[in-house]
């Protein structure tokens, strides 16, 4: 997916123009939570997103990438992203990112979580696997969190790499990135998941980005399929993967794509999200 090259700083006005698609994208992902467990195709939870999305008067921006056609990506077990929803049938246990956005009025969100499926006949693989996904989710708010009082951006992927080693043996992925979002899904600048040399863009009002860690039970290999999307980890481990969008304005920041800016989240972080002005 290419990156389109604004500049990376939104006016006030532009913000707030971010907001409802932000909240639409947050509302295909509670409608696919909702309709989510053993026995559903990935297919049909792309149905209940779309849905969703037109519904709230917005439009899958998913599908404007050239060559997708569907309103969310679901990446089951050991694949990370990108996944194609279809005739897969989800099974007890597994663990599965959805990953979807929305455009309203030409402004872009974009959002991800993951679940862990019940499996009561194998409970040591679903704390496993739900174990991973505590800690992803935890790693994107530590990036939030740091995102809040950063001078460069970097300091993200910084604080998201501490806090993943600290939680044990972990693969953060480092072939896929954050980014930047506005009119286009992607923009520029890539938010990195690990810390990084050199000099990245200052923190300053303006700036919005989605940040998404990719963490693994296992290596930070990927390998695309034969489908030319699903990217999945090259020894089969288990990933999990969590984004949302997050707005820095004059009075602090806003996570766009949660119905509550990311008050929860952030509240054990010591951080207290303001809407955009």
């Amino acid at each position: 997916m290419g990156l389109r090259k604004p500049g990376i700083y939104k006016s006030r006005d532009e913000m707030r123009l971010m907001v409802r698609p932000g909240v639409l994208t947050a509302s295909s992902l509670d409608a696919v939570e909702a309709a989510l467990r053993p026995g559903v195709t990935t297919g049909e939870l792309d149905v209940v997103a779309e849905t969703a999305i037109r519904e709230g008067g917005g439009i899958p921006n998913f599908m404007l990438v050239p060559g997708y056609r569907n309103t969310i990506c679901s990446s089951v077990n050991d694949e990370v992203v990108h996944g194609i929803p279809g005739a897969r049938i989800l099974r007890p246990g597994d663990i599965v990112s959805i990953d979807s956005g929305a455009e309203v009025a030409g402004w872009n969100g974009d959002s991800a979580r993951t679940f862990v499926l019940d499996d009561p006949d194998r409970p040591e693989l679903v704390a496993e696997r739900r174990r991973l996904n505590d800690v992803t989710e935890q790693a994107l708010w530590h990036g939030i969190a740091a995102l809040a009082g950063a001078r460069r951006l970097d300091e993200v992927g910084g604080a998201i790499e501490d806090y993943v080693e600290a939680q044990g043996a972990f693969g953060i992925i480092e072939d896929y990135t954050g980014h930047g979002i506005g009119r286009s899904m992607h923009e520029d600048p890539p938010v990195f998941n690990y810390r990084v040399s050199g000099r990245s863009p200052v923190v300053k009002p303006g700036l919005v980005v989605a940040i998404e860690p990719m963490i693994t039970l296992g290596t930070i290999d990927t390998v695309t399929g034969s489908d030319d999307w699903t990217v999945a980890t090259t020894d089969a481990s288990d990933a999990s993967h969590w984004e949302h969008s997050v707005a820095v304005h004059d009075d602090g920041i806003w996570v766009l794509t949660a119905h509550d800016g990311g008050a929860a989240g952030l509240a054990a972080l010591g951080v207290r999200p303001v809407p955009v002005p």
